[in-house]
């Protein structure tokens, strides 16, 4: 339960950095990310992208988590570490190409490798 909760919760960041880029990127998100509104004006297409892989990460973990809870365990728990791992390797490439960055690399990618670390505990 608590490898579901805490991937649940690196869902929840990446719903949020979906909104920070893919929504708020013109707006709220250039206080977030540090840009200018040139700067954000001239990445918007770039971030509009980027911020949909955020969103399929975390669907991918609610639809694990619901197919799981729906007694589906192999197929849920295969698409939760799917998704979990792919935003631990996000989190890494974050902070190995920008070092600075490496306060929210961590925070993108702590919750995903502690839950799926507790999930494949389980398993075993």
């Amino acid at each position: 339960m608590a490898g579901l909760v805490l991937t649940g919760v690196a869902a929840l960041i990446h719903l949020y950095i979906f909104l920070l880029e893919s929504v708020w990127w013109r707006s709220r998100a250039r206080a977030v990310f540090g840009t200018t509104p040139e700067q954000a004006e001239q990445t918007a297409e770039m971030a509009f992208n980027q911020g949909f892989y955020n969103l399929f990460l975390a669907l991918g973990i609610a639809i694990g988590t619901v197919l799981v809870a729906l007694d589906e365990r192999t197929v849920g728990l295969t698409l939760v570490l799917f998704a979990a791992a792919s935003m631990v390797a996000a989190g890494l490439v974050l902070v190995l190409s920008s070092p600075a960055k490496a306060r929210p690399a961590l925070i993108q990618l702590s919750p995903p490798l502690v839950g799926g670390v507790l999930l494949v505990a389980s398993l075993l």
